[in-house]
């Protein structure tokens, strides 16, 4: 369901693995939400929500570093962004999930997709074109 593009690439091998991982994950979470053997995903959902909050502040902490290693301008704007992402996630009330697991599972998908996807294609090539600057 979701497809890496070649226009996500950074060309900074670590990002990009890290990045892929994560599209890893949200496809698991798809294969899940499209499983209708299993009718109550809950505890899976749970699993899901906590690897994707574990891996997403690995992933973080990789660019944090990398940010600062370059010297990076808006590291902090950037960093903020991280935070409010992962606050979401933290803050998502997992009592709603029981009413209705697929549409909750999906509402997360897409909010999920749709920020890492617009996340790097806005705010990481920016701080890769900065990169591209100082070699």
């Amino acid at each position: 369901m979701f497809e890496w593009k070649e226009e996500y690439e950074t060309k900074i091998e670590v990002i990009d693995t890290q990045h892929k991982e994560l599209f890893k994950i949200a496809n698991e979470s798809y294969a899940l939400l499209k499983n209708d053997i299993i009718l109550d995903k809950y505890d899976k959902v749970v699993e899901i929500i906590n690897r994707l909050l574990d891996y997403c502040e690995y992933h973080f902490s990789t660019e944090e570093e990398y940010q600062l290693s370059i010297g990076y301008k808006k590291f902090l704007s950037h960093k903020v962004q991280h935070e409010e992402f992962i606050k979401k996630l933290r803050d998502e009330n997992l009592k709603k999930m029981d009413e209705n697991q697929d549409e909750y599972l999906m509402n997360i998908l897409e909010f999920f997709m749709k920020w890492i996807t617009g996340h790097i294609l806005a705010r990481d090539m920016d701080y890769v074109q900065y990169a591209r600057t100082l070699a």
